[in-house]
C-alpha cells in the first residue's frame, strides 16, 4: 500500500496550517536579509525569495503563474508611465545644461551670507530637485558647478563636498520625486498629495541645511570665508533671468498638475516635452545628449521596474502567508503607541539606508510595513514623505553613503571621502531636527495636501 505522504500531501498540509504558513513567511524575510547581506542585488532576492516561499506554500506551477503575471500586471499600469517620463525630463535638463544658471543666480543673491557659496549650493540644489527626482543626478550636477567654485573661494574642502553631498537629497523631496511617485503607486495614495508633501518638508530642509552653514560659518569663518564681490541690482536680475529654462518648466509642469489641467501620470510626459523642447529653443540640444538622456533613462527605469516587480512579489508571497497580517497583529498585541513605533522604524530605516540604495530599502519593507501603517490609523501621505527622508538621510550614512561617493567621483583628488564624510556630520544632526519636527508636527507636511481634499 502506497503511503499517501507524497510531496504534495505534505506542502497542501503545511499550507492548510495558519501557524506553519506565518512560519514560512518569517522564514522568507530572514532568507531576505541573509541574501542582501550578501550582497545579492536587491531585485533578484525579491524575486528568487517570493518565487520559492509561494511554491512551498501553493506548488510549483501556481508559482510560476504568478511569477509570469505579476510582471506583466504591474508594468502595464498606466501610472507608472510617469517614471520614465520624469528621469527623462531630468536627464534632458541635466546634460542640456539647463540648470546651470541656478547656482550662478543663488551665488550673485545670497554669497554676501556667511558661508553664502554653500549657502547658494543648497538653493541652486533645491531649484534642480524641481526638475529631476533623482537625488544623485542632483548632487552630481551640483558637484560639478558647486565644488571647484567654492574651492577657488578657498572653502574648506570638508564643508564644501559635505554640503554638495546633503544638497542632494533635496531631490528626492522636492517634487518631482521617484521615490514619491512608486510610493504613491504601492500604497494607493495620490501622488499630487505626496508632492505636496514633499514640498514642505523639503523647504524646511532646506532652511535646516542654510541654518548649519550660517551658524559653522559665523563661529569659525576661516571654513568659508568671504566672497568679496561687489554685484550691482542690474547685475542679480540678470543672473534670476538666466534661471528661465527651469522657471518655465516647473510652472508648465507642476501649474498644470496642481490646476487640474493634466494628471500627474501626464504631467511627466508634459515635463519630457518642455524640457526637450526648451533645450532645443536654448540650442543645447544634441543627438549625443539626446541618445545620453534617453539611453541612462531606459537604464534607470529597467532597473527600478526590477526591484519593483520583486517588492510587488514579495507582497503576493507575505499575504498568501499571512505574514504581513501576523505581524502587524503582534504591533497591536504590543500596545505600542505610535510614538514608540515611529521611532522603531526610524531606527530601522536609519541602520537600512547604510547598505541598500533608497529605493531597494523602500520597496523591500513596505509590503511588512502597510498593514502596520494601517492598522494604527497614521496618515500614508504624511508616512510616505517622511519614510523618504529616513531614505535620504541613508543616502549619506557610512558605509554605503551612496552621495558622498557619487561626489567624490566627481571632486577626484580634490576631496578625500574621509573629508566628504567628516563634511556631512553637521548635516547629519540637522537632518534628525527635521525628522523629529516633522513627527511632532505632521502638519509641517499635510498642510498643503489638506488644501486639496
Amino acid at each position: 500500500m502506497k503511503s499517501s505522504t507524497t510531496p504534495s500531501a505534505i506542502r497542501t498540509s503545511v499550507s492548510n496550517s495558519v501557524f506553519d504558513r506565518t512560519e514560512i513567511g518569517l522564514i522568507g524575510i530572514g532568507v531576505l536579509l541573509v541574501l542582501i547581506l550578501l550582497r545579492i542585488p536587491v531585485g533578484i532576492s525579491l524575486i528568487a525569495v517570493s518565487f520559492g516561499g509561494i511554491w512551498v506554500l501553493v506548488g510549483l506551477k501556481p508559482a510560476w503563474g504568478i511569477l509570469t503575471a505579476v510582471p506583466f500586471d504591474f508594468g502595464a499600469k498606466w501610472t507608472l508611465t510617469s517614471v520614465p517620463m520624469f528621469l527623462l525630463m531630468g536627464f534632458c535638463c541635466y546634460h542640456a545644461g539647463l540648470t546651470r544658471g541656478l547656482f550662478e543666480a543663488a551665488r550673485k543673491w545670497l554669497s554676501a551670507l556667511p558661508g553664502g557659496l554653500a549657502v547658494a549650493t543648497v538653493f541652486g540644489a533645491a531649484g534642480f530637485s524641481a526638475v529631476t527626482g533623482s537625488s544623485v543626478a542632483c548632487a552630481a550636477a551640483m558637484g560639478r558647478i558647486a565644488v571647484p567654485e567654492m574651492l577657488r573661494n578657498r572653502y574648506d574642502a570638508t564643508l564644501a563636498t559635505g554640503t554638495v553631498a546633503v544638497a542632494g537629497t533635496i531631490g528626492a523631496l522636492i517634487p518631482p520625486s521617484i521615490l514619491l511617485i512608486l510610493y504613491g503607486i504601492f500604497v494607493q495614495v495620490p501622488i499630487s498629495k505626496l508632492f505636496l508633501g514633499g514640498i514642505g518638508a523639503g523647504l524646511l530642509t532646506v532652511a535646516a541645511y542654510t541654518l548649519v552653514i550660517v551658524i559653522r560659518a559665523k563661529l569659525h569663518p576661516e571654513l568659508a570665508p568671504a566672497v568679496r564681490e561687489q554685484t550691482s541690482l542690474s547685475e542679480k536680475l540678470l543672473a534670476l533671468a538666466d534661471t528661465w529654462p527651469v522657471i518655465l518648466l516647473v510652472i508648465g509642469v507642476f501649474g498644470g498638475l496642481f490646476a487640474g489641467v493634466f494628471t500627474p501620470t501626464e504631467a511627466g510626459a508634459v515635463g519630457a516635452f518642455l524640457a526637450f523642447a526648451i533645450a532645443g529653443a536654448k540650442g543645447a540640444l544634441t543627438w549625443v545628449k539626446s541618445r545620453q538622456a534617453l539611453v541612462e533613462t531606459i537604464q534607470t527605469t529597467a532597473a527600478i521596474f526590477v526591484i519593483a516587480i520583486g517588492a510587488n512579489l514579495l507582497t503576493r508571497f507575505l499575504a498568501l502567508s499571512g505574514a504581513s497580517q501576523f505581524l502587524s497583529q503582534v504591533v497591536i498585541d504590543l500596545g505600542a503607541d505610535t510614538v514608540l513605533l515611529m521611532a522603531g522604524i526610524a531606527v530601522m530605516f536609519l541602520i537600512l539606508g547604510m547598505f541598500l540604495e533608497p529605493l531597494g530599502a523602500m520597496l523591500l519593507t513596505i509590503p511588512v510595513l502597510l498593514p502596520i501603517l494601517q492598522d494604527t490609523g497614521l496618515s500614508l501621505i504624511w508616512f510616505g514623505v517622511v519614510l523618504t527622508k529616513f531614505l535620504e538621510i541613508g543616502m549619506i550614512t557610512p558605509p554605503i553613503g551612496l552621495n558622498v561617493f557619487v561626489i567624490k567621483g566627481v571632486v577626484g583628488n580634490l576631496a578625500t571621502t574621509t573629508q566628504i564624510f567628516k563634511g556631512i556630520v553637521y548635516f547629519l544632526l540637522a537632518d534628525l531636527v527635521v525628522v523629529i519636527l516633522l513627527m511632532m508636527f505632521p502638519d509641517l507636511i499635510l498642510f498643503w495636501p489638506n488644501l486639496i481634499d
